[in-house]
């Protein structure tokens, strides 16, 4: 069984939100703004997802053949 995919993508900056808020785009594998990582969709993805919710989108990443 596959596991789910994520696509993340940056789409506010993390300058002026506090340390834990970037820290947690940093585990993301967020460097940049407009820049997109697939992440597996897990529990704990999804807590890191759901801290930097108004700094990211989320859809789920396409499936490749």
């Amino acid at each position: 069984m596959a596991t789910q995919r994520l696509e993340i993508t940056q789409v506010h900056s993390g300058i002026g939100t506090p340390p834990d808020q970037r820290g947690t785009l940093r585990a993301l594998g967020l460097k940049r703004l407009h820049q997109t990582v697939v992440q597996d969709d897990t529990p704990v993805t999804r807590g890191m997802i759901r801290k930097v919710a108004h700094l990211v989108e989320v859809r789920p990443a396409e499936k490749k053949s």
